[in-house]
């Protein structure tokens, strides 16, 4: 879907681009070889040409700093095939405090294997680590938890493009917190985290940290795992259905790309 993106090219909006994949311009080279022949409205060709050579050249160096700025949080799943072999899917856990050092558990699964960094332990390390990553996808993060960790080390930048799920979410018909969604597309959570919440994670820290509940840290750590590995399947659900919203029509011309990972009864 983002080398079928036109919508961020300067004179080109959602009409012009859904007129191009009309006119049978379905990627970026059809467009920069054919400049003469596709419509494109009031844009700019010699503009058109260079933001199309600029997208063309950052995709294939993998340079995601240039699509955060282009496609900005709204448009930022049409990324998501394309960068998904350098995703985190991003979580946090707190003690219920809004400080910086309230943070206590980050969860980062990267499609493959998660790491949990812990306050006391590991912490430290999510910094630097992050820094490999070219898109971050989280639930509500750009209202909570990419705040708290900016909080938490003062002076990290993420340039990364983010997926923010809760209010991508809202535009195919979904509402509510993550739990609530989950449950509502059959998504499941293991035996032992299954019906706890932020709450709980909350009371677990509490448990570790006053009676050196080795437990307690488990069951946390096992409930933020699920909170991220579950990301995954809803970016894939989410990034299917906008897909099949924005193109339409030309949905069919375009022909099926349905992700892996998607759930074959997931709607």
């Amino acid at each position: 879907m983002l080398e079928s993106t036109f919508i961020y090219i300067p004179g080109i909006g959602a009409t012009t681009e859904t007129s191009l994949w009309g006119q049978g311009c379905r990627t970026w080279t059809d467009l920069r070889g054919n400049l003469d022949r596709y419509s494109i409205g009031t844009a700019e060709p010699g503009e058109v040409a260079s933001y199309l050579d600029q997208s063309i050249r950052n995709l294939e160096r993998g340079e995601h700093s240039f699509f955060r700025r282009c496609l900005g949080g709204r448009e930022a799943w049409r990324a998501f095939p394309s960068f998904r072999n350098r995703c985190a899917y991003l979580d946090i856990e707190t003690d219920g405090g809004h400080s910086g050092s309230s943070v206590t558990t980050i969860g980062v699964y990267d499609g493959s294997e998660f790491k949990a960094y812990v306050k006391g332990q590991n912490l430290h390390e999510f910094p630097l680590d992050i820094q490999r990553f070219g898109m971050i996808v989280t639930f509500f993060g750009t209202g909570f938890d990419l705040p708290m960790l900016e909080k938490c080390f003062p002076g990290i930048v993420f340039d990364q493009i983010h997926l923010d799920l809760c209010p991508t979410l809202r535009r195919v018909g979904h509402r509510g917190g993550l739990k609530r969604i989950e449950k509502a597309l059959g998504i499941s959570r293991g035996d032992q985290t299954d019906g706890l919440d932020g709450l709980d994670a909350i009371r677990l820290w509490r448990r570790y940290k006053t009676l050196r509940d080795d437990k307690a840290l488990e069951t946390l750590i096992a409930y933020n795992r699920d909170d991220v590995v579950n990301l995954e399947t809803l970016a894939c659900y989410t990034y299917d259905r906008l897909r099949r919203l924005t193109l339409g029509k030309n949905a069919r011309a375009f022909g099926e790309a349905r992700l892996s990972g998607l759930p074959p009864e997931m709607p």
